[in-house]
């Protein structure tokens, strides 16, 4: 099964016809623009209240905003994406014994998306880590390169440390209690995709990733430094690039702060789109709630005598929906959506 791995081939000519979108469902690159107000927060900065009102404006607007001084040390940043690209590259044999298309393994090579019920490919091979507890996942990790567990563990450690870090400015934005959505998301799951994009010879005609929002609290991407591929949706429909910053890390917004925020922040549409001339690695870490983890609107952003926006239910539930359907079918919060006529 490891056969289908892009990774494992010589670099093709011409996309498989299992790759090409459909006409009305292509990336149209030529009409991707830029936007140079993306947010972007420096959160060394001594003004702790300025940076949490910035943090709470970028999260109304654009569902993301990206950060830099977060303390994570630019030299581990590089040596995740080295060690990464070193995987990718190791042989087909050796790749072949981590290889699953099974969604519910925690550990596991793959490609595309969801190979099982998708009828056109994305253009991905991707690395899935459980990283939290580390001790309980660590042992099952590649051993190969020799260096990856000892790096991608630094790594993983310290951006979780930034993500709960992140949650609680969030939840202050929100005029919640520093550690409310980090209590109401409970021992919190952290996982990892390490993705590699391989050259692609028509890129106007497929994507790395459909677009689509994050089924968890929230994701800390780390871009290609030299190679850009993520690209967002804003208002009116208009997508844009993000394009990678020396150093610092892209912050997602999931589908469950857009819950636990009852739709006040907005879990954003990206995508990623691949490249004709160079192949493309990101790094991309989820905070996630525990699979018992009840999600509701706090009760302090709901007005009196009105209804929330989303219903109860547990991570769990939401997860199973989210694995269940296509990437780019409609925001999977739509099926929890409160309804009182049919309470």
């Amino acid at each position: 099964m490891g056969s289908q791995l892009l990774s494992t081939v010589e670099r093709r000519e011409v996309l498989p016809v299992s790759y090409i979108r459909p006409e009305s469902d292509r990336p149209r690159l030529a009409e991707v623009t830029t936007d140079s107000n993306i947010p972007l927060i420096d959160l060394a900065s001594p003004d702790k209240q300025r940076v949490i009102a910035e943090i709470g404006l970028a999260c109304r607007t654009y569902g993301f905003f990206q950060v830099i001084n977060h303390g994570i040390e630019g030299e581990l940043l590089e040596k995740m994406m080295a060690v990464g690209l070193q995987f990718f590259r190791l042989p087909p044999e050796e790749k072949e014994k981590l290889y699953s298309d099974e969604p519910s393994k925690k550990i596991r090579l793959s490609t595309s998306f969801n190979v099982r019920k998708e009828t056109v490919h994305n253009w991905r091979d991707y690395l899935r880590l459980h990283c939290h507890p580390l001790e309980e996942f660590l042992p099952e990790w590649p051993s190969n390169p020799e260096s990856f567990k000892e790096i991608a563990s630094e790594y993983c450690r310290e951006v979780r440390r930034l993500g709960l870090r992140l949650l609680g400015m969030i939840s202050l934005s929100l005029g919640l209690e520093e550690d409310y959505i980090e209590k109401a998301l409970g021992e919190q799951e952290q996982h990892m995709a390490v993705n590699y994009y391989p050259q692609c010879p028509e890129p106007e005609l497929t994507y790395g990733l459909p677009k689509h929002t994050d089924p968890n609290a929230l994701t800390v991407l780390l871009q290609d430094p030299s190679v850009a591929g993520l690209q967002v949706l804003k208002d009116g429909g208009r997508w844009i690039a993000v394009n990678p910053r020396p150093n610092a890390f892209v912050i997602n917004l999931g589908d469950q702060l857009q819950a636990l925020s009852n739709g006040a922040y907005k879990s954003v549409w990206h995508r990623a789109v691949v490249n004709a001339a160079q192949e493309r690695m990101s790094v991309a870490s989820f905070l996630c709630p525990c699979n018992s983890a009840v999600i509701s609107p706090a009760a302090g952003l709901v007005r009196d005598g009105d209804a929330p926006v989303y219903r109860s239910y547990t991570y769990d539930e939401y997860y199973n929906k989210f694995w269940s359907r296509n990437l780019d079918q409609e925001h999977c919060l739509e099926f929890f959506r409160y309804a009182p006529q049919l309470q």
